[in-house]
């Protein structure tokens, strides 16, 4: 019997092999926060007949199902893979390093038709007996990561999905030993791709991906529900550099619009050899939006730029995680 509050809810993750087709959970991430739910589109009818003054419960119908809402998380050095390839879409299989016990994920943007996940989770009632709310046909929409001075790499996914199935049996949840990425851990590098260099001042950083899709894809013949979602707006990724101002290195590609390569990365405990546990993002080119730097009284002064990513024309956009998975 688990705790009878939110200490005993659970989160479990599986790739799909087709879309909205149910996969037994082998993932247990921790998480911070949830709220993916079933929703249901109704329509009820408006006929009149004599003498009645409200609508009769059987003329209210259900004409669409999906799922929705978001998972938030602490990046950890396991079990990010499966997200990490429903958001870029490159279909992924870790590379081990030499003989060791280090293996690299190399997750570049591409299409991500085909990339879906069956999310279970476990929500606990105050007698402690768990509901099982499996969600089929996942797909991220979005993410965004952030880290600021003193915390930890967070992260929050949009979902969308196909339908919830309460008839499946929740999986028993097991934990790997697990740790944050964080502050500590953090590097912000910009210049040349390839050879960027440390940038002083760095306080915060977020990068959110944007994959714009078609998730209105309900047709006849499906039983109120839609068909896997599919990619119909370019990638948006955007972000923000929060920072003292040492330097005027940012501040100067406003001034231009010039372009910069930009890699923000966490790199941990060495698993073996030289191989340490990483998580990393490049952007081959972002420039800056808005924001140059204001005089607010007397404190240091702290300007919070906001950039774009776009694609330099030869580099892919891709997310580097280095850990002691083996599989996704």
């Amino acid at each position: 019997m688990a705790i009878g509050s939110g200490l005993g809810a659970q989160i479990g993750v599986a790739a799909e092999s087709s879309y909205g087709t149910f996969v037994a959970p082998t993932k247990f991430p921790e998480f911070t926060k949830e709220s993916l739910a079933l929703k249901k589109t109704t329509a009820t009818s408006s006929g009149i007949a004599a003498g009645r003054l409200l609508p009769l419960a059987t003329r209210r119908v259900v004409t669409q199902r999906e799922a929705a809402g978001s998972l938030d998380m602490e990046v950890t050095n396991k079990l990010m893979g499966l997200f990490l390839q429903a958001l870029m879409g490159t279909t992924v299989s870790p590379v081990q390093q030499g003989a060791t016990a280090a293996y690299l994920q190399t997750h570049t943007l591409a299409d991500n038709f085909g990339k879906s996940l069956t999310i279970q989770k476990g929500v606990p009632l105050t007698t402690g007996v768990v509901q099982d709310k499996t969600f089929v046909g996942c797909k991220i929409l979005s993410a965004e990561f952030s880290c600021e001075a003193g915390g930890m790499l967070q992260v929050s996914f949009e979902i969308d999905g196909k339908d919830c199935d309460e008839t499946q049996t929740l999986a028993a949840a097991s934990y790997p030993a697990m740790a944050p990425f964080h502050f500590g851990q953090m590097a912000l590098k910009t210049g040349s791709y390839g050879t960027e260099t440390a940038l002083d001042g760095v306080r915060k950083v977020s990068v959110k991906i944007e994959r714009g899709m078609a998730v209105d894809r309900f047709y006849a013949n499906a039983s109120a529900l839609k068909k896997e979602p599919i990619l119909n707006e370019l990638t948006k990724i955007t972000g923000t550099l929060e920072m003292d101002y040492v330097s005027t290195a940012i501040d100067d590609l406003h001034t231009s619009d010039a372009a910069t390569s930009l890699v923000w990365e966490f790199v941990g405990p060495i698993i073996a050899l030289t191989h340490a546990e990483t998580f990393r993002i490049k952007l081959p080119a972002i420039k800056i939006d808005d924001a140059p730097p204001t005089v607010e009284g007397t404190e240091v002064i702290r300007p919070k730029f906001g950039f774009t990513a776009l694609y330099d024309g030869t580099n892919p956009v891709a997310i580097e995680y280095m850990s002691t998975d083996v599989t996704l």
